[in-house]
């Protein structure tokens, strides 16, 4: 395997400002801020965050709800800003965020295959050669004229992830992908994962699911509190991470 430092953070915070009251709409919040009626609090969703990821290396993040995990991933893949800190990733991120991100509810499926797939950087042309392997992958052939908002979140995740995946990715990033879908989509996404780091894939999978990151990772990093607790071998991570949580519920 390569040692060579693909994703680097250093002392990296992520602070959100959180409404003291609900708003309902984008309107109201305007002209509560105009009138100087807008009051919110400072949340700490990440607190100097220092990690390491390889070339090639399989990282598993796990921790309770709410400790930061998806702002981590978020972090990596660029799409939100640190308050503080410095990234480093070196390499094209393919980002399975959730079930449904980056795909529109009136669009076929079809279409949000080419939506999805340009998003992620990719030709028309390209995404058009992939198109049989990603319906074949999907399972969904016979609804691809169908709007996506006509699908379960088990058709939408299969998809998702069928496009995430149409391509080698340098670095997959997954978060809680296998929370929906059947044992026999997750055994397929597992094969093909495996697949993918055996050829230098460098991937990153946020789960609560012990047994599944210890079957693909290395290395977990244990997230509470918008801290790392530990990171480093999974089965040692995992261990302290389960310990923690029967002394919470004992």
């Amino acid at each position: 395997m390569d040692t060579e430092t693909i994703i680097c953070l250093e002392n990296i915070s992520v602070c959100y400002d959180v409404p003291n009251e609900p708003i309902a709409s984008f309107k109201e919040y305007a002209i509560r801020y105009l009138q100087g009626k807008v009051s919110s609090r400072k949340f700490l969703a990440l607190s100097e965050i220092n990690l390491e990821i390889h070339r090639g290396e399989a990282l598993g993040i796990i921790g309770r709800n709410g400790a930061g995990k998806s702002t981590l991933l978020k972090v990596i893949s660029r799409i939100i800003l640190v308050n503080a800190g410095r990234l480093y990733v070196r390499g094209d991120v393919s980002p399975l965020m959730e079930v449904g991100a980056g795909f529109h509810p009136e669009l076929t499926g079809k279409e949000n295959i080419f939506l999805n797939g340009t998003l992620l950087g990719r030709t028309r042309r390209e995404i058009q050669k992939k198109m049989d392997d990603i319906l074949d992958f999907a399972e969904i052939a016979d609804f691809i004229n169908a709007p996506i908002r006509t699908y379960s979140s088990g058709m939408i995740a299969r998809l998702g992830f069928a496009i995430a995946t149409a391509w080698q990715p340098e670095i997959l990033i997954l978060d809680e992908v296998f929370a929906v879908g059947d044992i026999f989509f997750k055994r397929k996404c597992l094969l093909k994962m495996e697949a993918f780091h055996a050829n230098g894939s460098t991937i990153i999978i946020v789960s609560h699911d012990g047994n599944l990151l210890s079957s693909i990772c290395s290395k977990i990093a244990w997230l509470d509190q918008g801290k790392i607790q530990a990171s480093g071998d999974a089965q040692e991570v995992l261990l302290n991470y389960e310990k923690s949580k029967q002394k919470q519920f004992s």
